[in-house]
């Protein structure tokens, strides 16, 4: 069946041996078009990010580029700037139909933790081939915050998939002309666009920067921090912002996205063509996302925007990214935000899970 395996199907998966794991499988880490992806029990301080590369395996390469390793059995700090590569508790053994992608999930990107999954042969980090049978790795570097982590944490996520998903242009102004994907006019050009969102009603608050120093994030506390601690707020009353070198923030979008329940979405990261900026690995938005079928009514789309080589003004509505919209093989037994603890249903500008909510 062509199109993203649904939760039921990535339960039989599951049951058929084709996803494994060192401990079962926990149904909250089966999510509408997504499987949560756990870290094992020990990280190994590597040099430099690597690919195994064809016919090499990620062990192997292991043995060139490790410094250290560390046990998390008790919980470990992963240091900001640093690499580590962590043995996931999940193994795959694909049909030879079926690929995968992964990607971060959410609150891992809002913490500008770049995670990666890798592989045995792998060419390209977070794309797993068709019938591949083997270990999976996650690269993690954190980039803005060191952060303390246990086994059975899920900082990544993988998507199932067979034959061609993602839908074309034309296909997607048909499917937006029957059910809008966003409360406007539609950017459609090798996916949805959207821009940035610098007018924020009634507050020249438009986004969050990352403080350079600040203590360690426990990723298993939620709602626990001050933001002040960790954030400056970005203010502007003319809609405009310049983003300075090296430095990480949370914006949102001006559009409100929809996600009908038979698609599932991935945003695409954007490189700006004069090379200044680009959007964060932002991950996937499961059916139902903003969809009034699961009690939304519209979710904005939270950026993640780290600045390069020079200091870039960024204007209210400039676009900034785009969505890649791809069909289900069928529709899932459970949406996103429908019955499931989703933390950024109907969300605006949003920090992550971990922070309080702003007085």
């Amino acid at each position: 069946m062509t199109g993203v395996c649904p939760n039921q199907q990535i339960e039989a998966m599951i049951g058929a041996g084709q996803i494994r794991a060192v401990q079962p499988v926990l149904p909250a880490q089966v999510q509408p078009a997504s499987l949560d992806l756990r870290l094992g029990n020990v990280a190994y301080r590597v040099r430099a990010s690597f690919l195994a590369g064809a016919g090499n395996s990620v062990s192997s390469r292991l043995n060139e580029f490790e410094m250290h390793r560390i046990d998390l059995s008790q919980g470990a700090v992963l240091e900001k700037g640093c690499v580590y590569l962590v043995p996931l508790m999940e193994a795959l053994a694909l049909p030879e139909d079926v690929s995968a992608v992964a990607n971060a999930k959410s609150s891992t990107g809002r913490l500008d933790l770049l995670t990666r999954t890798i592989t045995d042969g792998g060419t390209e980090f977070d794309r797993i081939p068709a019938g591949y049978c083997g270990p999976l790795y996650a690269e993690i570097c954190p980039r803005s915050f060191s952060v303390l982590v246990r086994p059975g944490m899920r900082l990544n996520q993988i998507r199932f998939r067979s034959g061609q998903v993602s839908l074309s242009d034309e296909d997607l102004r048909a499917l937006h002309a029957q059910t809008p994907l966003v409360d406007g006019p539609a950017v459609i050009h090798d996916g949805l666009g959207f821009s940035v969102d610098l007018r924020l009603p009634g507050s020249d608050l438009v986004g969050y920067r990352a403080k350079p120093h600040t203590g360690v994030i426990d990723l298993d506390r939620i709602a626990a921090y001050e933001p002040s601690e960790y954030w400056e707020e970005v203010r502007t009353s003319d809609g405009r912002i310049i983003l300075d070198p090296g430095a990480f923030y949370i914006l949102v979008s001006r559009e409100a996205v929809h996600i009908p329940p038979l698609y599932a979405a991935e945003m695409a990261p954007y490189l700006a063509m004069v090379g200044e900026f680009r959007v964060h690995y932002a991950g996937f938005f499961d059916p139902g996302f903003g969809h009034t079928e699961a009690g939304g009514a519209g979710s904005r789309g939270v950026l993640e925007v780290r600045c390069h080589e020079a200091p870039f003004v960024l204007e209210h509505g400039q676009i900034v990214g785009r969505l890649v919209y791809e069909k289900m093989a069928e529709r899932p037994t459970q949406l996103y935000g429908a019955g499931i603890a989703s933390n950024y249903q109907g969300q605006g500008l949003k920090l992550s899970k971990h922070f309080k909510t702003p007085g």
